[in-house]
């Protein structure tokens, strides 16, 4: 099982990843969170990966955070919720936000997923509340919603693809917002990076 890839970006679409993994092209599935944090042709990315074996195909599904890999694996476990299905889920709602929808049972966020109905979104609750795997924060519940909005969540997911600890990147954002408040993804990953830059020293 391939668990993880590191090598340079090959090229790239809106759902997809080619990695050059030492001259060898991996493919690689990826929602559309990923997709935005990737960097250009030629720049070196890490991705958490799964791998999806059937009987006549190998696909690989690609993360730029190990919490996003940990919660494709979990809506794996639902009935009916195949690869595709679980990553377009991940390409509608944030972790925290899909942590909150099935913490408070909201069908209606469940249901902005595309493919998933009424019926889809009561099973995925009824299968998943209270067996999410805890995100960064530790929290399943509405106060993992609050912890990173989206620009912070984007600009961790942005500096893990670059290769960072997640919970480097997170600490990180962390301090960036703290001493700027309110700020962009690209501000906040500026920032971050210059938290980070000792660390590389």
């Amino acid at each position: 099982m391939i668990a993880m890839l590191r090598g340079r970006v090959l090229r790239r679409g809106p759902d997809w990843v080619v990695v050059d993994v030492g001259g060898v092209g991996y493919r690689v599935a990826v929602p559309a969170s990923t997709a935005a944090a990737l960097p250009g042709p030629g720049e070196e990315v890490t991705l958490h990966t799964h791998t999806h074996v059937r009987e006549d195909t190998l696909a690989l599904y690609g993360f730029a955070s190990e919490d996003e890999l940990r919660l494709f694996e979990d809506l794996m476990t639902v009935s009916g919720m195949g690869p595709r299905l679980s990553l377009t889920a991940l390409s509608t709602l944030r972790p925290a936000e899909f942590r909150r929808a099935i913490a408070e049972e909201d069908v209606a966020s469940l249901t902005r997923i595309s493919g998933v109905g009424r019926k889809t979104a009561q099973r995925m609750i009824l299968e998943l509340k209270g067996k999410l795997t805890p995100g960064p924060e530790g929290d399943a519940g509405p106060q993992a919603a609050a912890a990173f909005d989206a620009p912070e969540s984007d600009a961790v997911a942005a500096l893990v693809a670059l290769g960072y600890a997640e919970a480097d990147a997170a600490r990180a954002v962390r301090a960036a917002r703290a001493a700027k408040g309110e700020a962009d993804t690209a501000r906040l990953v500026r920032l971050a990076l210059r938290e980070l830059a000792p660390f590389d020293a």
